[in-house]
């Protein structure tokens, strides 16, 4: 068990006197760990080992967790980013509670896992494919052939097909086809001449009729029960192991969180055809971070369809309110990556050869009026020549200088569905905007319209611009503030580097001036914490703590004092969404707090409730929170150097 019996009694008021009302870890699924009689080679936040990391999260005080994107992603491409919209990733279902409901057996299970490489703090995404989807079919094939011995479950698959008929045909229906034609993306379908294949256009309006579509879709659907039963039983299954995960954590006081990815997967862009804005593609512009740009490729839902004639809901807002309803059904939050592509997203021509130039050359869709590389952009511009920056580029915050609030209505449109998916309710969900270096005044505005903040990371803050925007005594309570996140180097590796190069001592300065009292040796401080990468990591976790911002993102990595990076981001190579938490997580992380190579939540609560400003902090919590982080440390040294008896010492 990390920590001691003390151990809540001290870090739960310590996070109440920082202000601090969320500590969420940030995990995808592909991360978790898992038993060994059950790890199929990746992570799965339902597995049966996962249980215990899951308490243990909350035991630390951790009171959230947020997930990656959780939808299903092809043989070739682990990216939960390009993952589907409504469809569960297969490779997320746990195989201990389909043993234990008796559709598979142990010896399914050892047979599954045959051949698994030994290796268990890396993803292994072609095996764990392979094995999930022969898990799926042996489980479906015991429920099909025996429905009588399932009553309940068939019962349940009945329902499940009728509550979600609307994504699971076309869904199903893909899965078909993607494996009749060799595992392609729908681009790539051709007949034997070489021709388009009319399977590309199931779901297109603009080809043919609705009737010999339809009709076409209920042959397919005919012709391939058994594989389309599959498919559905598949997703049943995920969900409901999804939901008992949701009622775990509910237990243990945490709350469970969504991230809702800004692209639309193949299969989706497949289904839903008609709602694409033709010849544009949604990237990321130029920046400091990728001076390139980022041409990601992903469909831009058509503006054109947001309403109808009348000004009522189009099918565009339709179907993101579908999307938006299950997730908010199956989630407690939502974290909304790259909120700019829900109110001014950067878009760039699809019919350039080299999508970087064409990146590059891009604008912002509804932003743009009269510029003369992009007509087609005219039409949908919320904003007037007069209200633009021209002298700068076209992708600065500060294009749009100014805007009304009838202008501020109009870019909220497609955002105001995350704030009330049935456009009646006036409950408000939990959003997180992952908001980082740009913030274009349209999205500011929005953001301000509903009260919502942005990402302060720490590690990239510059310690001699007091005005830079990562700051965190520029983060505001609505914020959220952390050391880094899953694009970025995991902050073990950075301190290591800043203590080598030297540029340690910077950042070790600027902490001192807001963590350290005036009246004390703040050199000394400063100095010591300038040549320990441990003492700087914690430093800066109780600059974030004794910072405004009133929600704490931890990435896992972070947290456990790994120090290789999850995603680096702009590269495609097979490190990329492979990092694990070790099977022995529990025994690496005592270890690593033995010597201050792990976050060790007592120590930098320590350090800030010792700041300025929080002279009403108790004596007795400091010495409660001092003492429980020296139990943390001694439990680490304790497994590094275990005691040895000898006979006498025995009796």
């Amino acid at each position: 068990m990390i920590g001691s019996e003390f151990y809540a009694g001290c870090v739960t008021p310590g996070l109440q006197a920082c202000g601090v009302d969320k500590l969420f870890l940030e995990i995808h699924d592909a991360s978790f760990p898992a038993l060994y009689e059950e790890d199929t080679g990746r992570g799965t936040p339902y597995a049966e080992g996962t249980a215990h990391f899951v308490a243990q999260l909350a035991r630390l005080g951790f009171n959230g967790i947020q997930l990656g994107p959780q939808g299903l992603t092809t043989p070739d491409n682990p990216s939960p980013y390009n993952g589907t919209l409504f469809s569960r990733n297969p490779l997320s279902l746990a195989l201990s509670p389909l043993q234990r409901e008796g559709l598979l057996t142990k010896d399914d299970i050892e047979s599954l896992l045959a051949g698994r490489p030994p290796v268990r703090d890396r993803v292994h995404y072609a095996f764990a494919y392979a094995a999930q989807k022969r898990a799926i079919d042996i489980a479906y094939r015991r429920f099909d052939t025996n429905r009588s011995a399932y009553p309940e479950l068939e019962r349940q698959l009945n329902e499940f097909q009728r509550t979600h008929a609307h994504w699971l045909e076309p869904d199903a229906l893909y899965s078909v086809l993607f494996e009749l034609h060799g595992q392609q993306s729908w681009h790539r379908w051709k007949t034997a001449t070489g021709a388009p294949h009319p399977d590309r256009d199931l779901f297109n309006p603009a080809v043919g009729t609705e009737a010999d579509r339809a009709d076409r879709r209920a042959r397919l659907l005919d012709d391939h029960q058994e594989a389309i039963g599959r498919y559905t039983f598949g997703q049943l299954l995920l969900h409901r192991q999804h939901h008992r995960l949701r009622e775990r954590c509910k237990r243990l006081g945490a709350k469970l969180y969504a991230d809702l990815q800004i692209g639309l997967a193949d299969q989706d862009v497949w289904a839903y055809q008609g709602l694409m804005m033709p010849n544009y593609r949604l990237g990321a512009p130029p920046s400091r971070t990728n001076p390139r740009g980022q041409p990601w490729g992903f469909a831009v839902l058509d503006p054109g369809q947001y309403r109808t004639a009348d000004g009522s809901p189009g099918p565009v807002l339709e179907f993101v309110r579908r999307r938006l309803k299950k997730i908010y059904s199956e989630y407690d939050g939502v974290r909304v990556d790259h909120p700019h592509g829900w109110v001014c997203p950067w878009v760039y021509r699809s019919d350039r050869e080299d999508p970087f130039l064409a990146v590059q050359q891009g604008a912002r869709l509804f932003s743009s009026p009269n510029l003369p590389q992009h007509p087609d952009l005219w039409a949908f511009s919320y904003v007037e020549e007069h209200q633009l920056n021209t002298a700068g580029a076209l992708h600065a915050d500060h294009w749009v200088e100014y805007l009304t609030p009838e202008q501020v209505d109009a870019y909220a449109q497609l955002f105001s569905c995350l704030v009330s998916p049935d456009g009646i309710s006036n409950h408000r969900h939990d959003l997180v905007c992952e908001v980082l270096s740009t913030l274009p005044l349209p999205l500011r505005r929005v953001l301000d319209k509903f009260g919502l903040g942005r990402f302060r990371v720490l590690q990239k803050a510059d310690p001699h611009n007091p005005t830079h925007v990562y700051r965190s005594d520029r983060a505001e309570p609505a914020d959220w503030i952390m050391l880094g996140n899953h694009d970025t180097p995991p902050i073990w590796q950075l301190a290591a580097q800043w203590v080598r190069d030297g540029s340690a001592r910077d950042r070790a300065e600027d902490l001192g001036n807001r963590l350290v009292p005036a009246n004390t040796d703040r050199e000394r401080w400063v100095t010591a914490h300038a040549g320990h990468p441990g003492a700087l990591v914690h430093a800066l976790f109780a600059d974030l703590l004794i910072s405004r911002a009133r929600s704490i993102m931890v990435f896992f990595a972070d947290l456990l004092g790994l120090e290789e990076q999850y995603n680096s981001p702009g590269t495609v190579q097979d490190a990329n969404w492979s990092l694990r938490v070790p099977a022995d997580y529990e025994r690496a992380y005592l270890l690593r707090l033995g010597d201050d190579r792990a976050l060790n939540i007592p120590y930098a609560l320590s350090i800030a409730l010792r700041a300025p400003g929080f002279d009403l902090v108790t004596p007795q919590i400091l010495a409660l929170l001092d003492r429980e982080a020296q139990y943390l440390r001694d439990q680490g040294h304790n497994l590094a150097h275990p005691v040895t008896l000898d006979s006498s010492q025995r009796h």
